[in-house]
């Protein structure tokens, strides 16, 4: 027998899919350990491992595929806690790094403060050279300033150095020779070039990335080895993959030399997961939202195709490389309730998180939290929390309400409970609205995919507040991710700049030819370190347009018949299309010029996906059900005796009608009044409106 495990590592659980070589899924969590992920990591595999009745070692040695989703880098950057790092810059430039953009983050508060640099400045030290942006060299590299900042940077242990010089994309030459420079004086550190991390205009977006690259770089390495080191110690011979912030997977190799690109690595698998999910629904439009312990994250996928964006922020700190368009708010079963200075209630974002967890669980937690409203109003059973392996303590949950919520707001404790679960559904709610309704699409377009252990117990209501009629509960919803994880691909995202109209009696063709044809051929060398077929890979191409005088670029994907030759023409057209959708107008009958800034491809590695295999098992639902108990049904504002059925027991054919709850190990699903359950062809229930 041998095995493939996906596993996500969460802020409040490590979640794990053990697949067999026969296709059998199975789910496991344990509790996350902050201070080394990998424990958690083993812990795990050791629970796997007793299952199927194998010592750790020969259960290790079985396994041919690990893809690892890793929290290691975000935590860093969210906690402060980063690698000292030391910038070498153009002289001139070394406050870039905290001045960014000069634009407000909240545009009519001039007292918000601003981010704190991950590097501060007397370790952003500048060096005299300067390249224009057509690449020519201005003032040639004096490596004397370099070799007076590696001596400032031994002097005090710096482990990270990122270099970023003023157009190092279009001329890399000066970052080469100081990379050479700090290798050679310094071969213990970290190293962040801008020219092999971001090589694209924007000098802010540039030296952020590369900063945070370095600065999370030494952090990722030694997770790694030290997890790799682990693994070998226990037989493991297979493949380990780490999963990226654009949805793909990579070697361990390449996620330490690209450390930044692991920064969202976790949710960008939830998009992934729902292209196989939702197979047996005839739909590749659809919204994937995952709520667990700690956070609520949200994604589009339209035409089968995950939102991408190279303008995210992490911490506030800007992040240029391509990652899934996630929209992540401070939203899980630990979201801490509190009432705010002019008396209104408020939850989240700070989480009870593992430790001490929400004051049900008994660890100690003494702020109530959403899982305890969730318990006090019926939704979780408390001798079934996480399949009985937790007890949890009602009594506790609703004294915690009465005496910080309720007695406060002069409430019942029953009233209290459901405004924190109702908060709790708009917040998620909103968030939703930011990757759809200000994106230019109709939430009621879109299948609901709802996923995390704590997601199903929500998902009726908040699409209600979205007049969504349609959610898919995946079987495998709790570790959603680490499921998605297994159907990822090698991905490899490069970026070239090319400053010019776009129209074809001004862009130079052979330019443009050639800049494709680079990032061809540097795709195809990684693909092939990393094992990849050539009948294996393929390339995705998009580009930056924008009109004359904007300020914000719009990506447009290029299909493969677009490039030869060049459709200049069409490119064009979709990009009006594009703006049109995004901002309710386009240009497109105006003579004002359409300008390319950036070309984009992604080189993907094709993997072998695991088959979701059919789940029929009947058509009467009578067998799955266990009992009843009193559940809180909003839409009558009391509670009511429903009916509660074993989610583990029910497949493909089975079907109800709320109001009623559906059980299962590791999370819970609540079928409201008016809504209509059914299990599709692989096992997944689909709520729908009556």
């Amino acid at each position: 027998m041998s095995f493939r495990i996906g596993v996500d590592v969460g802020g409040t659980f490590t979640d794990f899919l053990l697949l067999d070589s026969d296709g059998t899924a199975s789910v496991y969590k344990v509790s996350s350990t902050p201070d080394d992920p990998s424990r958690a990591v083993l812990d795990g595999l050791t629970r796997m491992a007793g299952d199927v009745a194998a010592n750790l070692k020969g259960f290790i040695a079985d396994i041919d595929l690990i893809v690892h989703g890793t929290t290691v880098t975000t935590n860093a950057v969210l906690t402060g806690k980063t690698s000292p790092t030391g910038l070498l810059t153009t002289r001139g430039f070394r406050d870039a790094l905290q001045m960014r953009r000069g634009v407000r983050e909240v545009q009519y508060d001039n007292k918000y403060p601003a981010a704190k640099p991950l590097v501060p400045r007397w370790l952003r030290r500048p060096v005299s050279e300067r390249v224009d942006a057509q690449g020519a060299v201005v003032h040639p590299l004096e490596l004397a300033d370099v070799d007076d900042a590696i001596n400032r940077f031994k002097a005090v242990d710096i482990e990270a150095v990122a270099i970023c010089f003023m157009h190092g994309y279009a001329n890399s030459d000066h970052e080469q020779a100081t990379a050479d420079r700090v290798t050679e004086l310094m071969p213990q550190a970290y190293l962040s070039v801008s020219s092999q991390v971001l090589p694209q205009v924007r000098f802010y977006e540039r030296i952020s990335t590369t900063v945070l690259n370095a600065a999370v770089g030494p952090i990722l390495s030694r997770y790694l080895t030290n997890l790799t080191a682990r693994l070998t110690d226990q037989a493991f011979t297979g493949v380990l993959l780490i999963m990226q912030s654009n949805g793909g997977v990579t070697s361990p190799g390449v996620a330490a030399e690209l450390a930044a690109s692991t920064l969202l690595s976790g949710p960008a698998a939830a998009p992934v997961a729902g292209l196989a999910y939702a197979t047996p629904h005839a739909t590749e439009d659809f919204i994937t939202i995952d709520m667990g312990g700690t956070s609520f994250d949200a994604a589009l996928v339209k035409d089968g195709a995950p939102a991408i964006t190279t303008d995210s922020r992490v911490n506030r700190h800007a992040l240029g490389l391509a990652s899934m368009e996630i929209n992540t708010i401070g939203a899980g079963g630990g979201s801490i309730a509190w009432i705010n200075e002019g008396g209104l209630l408020r939850m989240g974002p700070d989480s009870a998180g593992a430790s001490p967890g929400p004051v049900c669980y008994g660890r100690g937690g003494i702020a109530p939290t959403c899982s305890d409203a969730d318990l006090v109003l019926g939704y979780l059973d408390a001798d079934f929390f996480a399949g009985g392996t937790i007890a949890l303590d009602r009594p506790a949950a609703e004294q915690a309400i009465a005496e910080q919520i309720a007695t406060p707001l002069g409430m019942t404790t029953i009233d209290a409970a459901y405004g924190m679960y109702h908060l709790m559904n708009v917040n998620m709610a909103s968030a939703i609205r930011e990757i759809s309704v200000q994106k230019g699409y109709d939430p009621r377009d879109f299948l609901l995919i709802c996923a995390g252990g704590a997601g199903p117990i929500h998902a009726a209501a908040i699409a209600v507040e979205l007049e969504i009629r349609r959610i898919l509960i995946p079987k495998e919803s709790s570790i959603f991710c680490a499921a998605g994880m297994l159907h990822s691909d090698l991905k490899h995202d490069f970026v070239r700049s090319y400053h010019t109209p776009i129209a074809a009696s001004a862009i130079d063709a052979s330019r443009f030819n050639a800049l494709i044809d680079e990032m061809r051929k540097a795709g195809d060398a990684v693909l092939a370190a990393e094992g990849v077929a050539t009948a294996n890979r393929t390339a995705v191409f998009s580009v930056d347009l924008r009109y004359l005088g904007q300020y914000h670029e719009v990506n447009v994907a290029v299909p493969a018949a677009q490039l030869t030759p060049p459709d200049f023409e069409a490119i064009a057209s979709a990009f009006h299309a594009a703006h049109d959708r995004l901002y309710g107008y386009s240009l497109a009958d105006d003579d004002r010029q359409v300008n390319l800034v950036n070309i984009r491809m992604t080189a993907i590695g094709k993997t072998e996906k695991p088959e979701l295999r059919d789940d029929i098992t009947g058509t009467s639902v009578d067998a799955a059900h266990k009992g009843q108990r009193a559940v809180f049904l909003p839409s009558q504002m009391a509670f009511a005796t429903v009916d509660v059925y074993d989610g583990d027991a029910m497949g493909s054919g089975h079907a109800l009608d709320g109001p009623a709850v559906i059980e299962q190990r590791n999370t819970t699903i609540l079928v409201p009044p008016d809504h209509h359950l059914a299990c599709d062809a692989l096992g997944s229930f689909l709520l729908s409106v009556s």
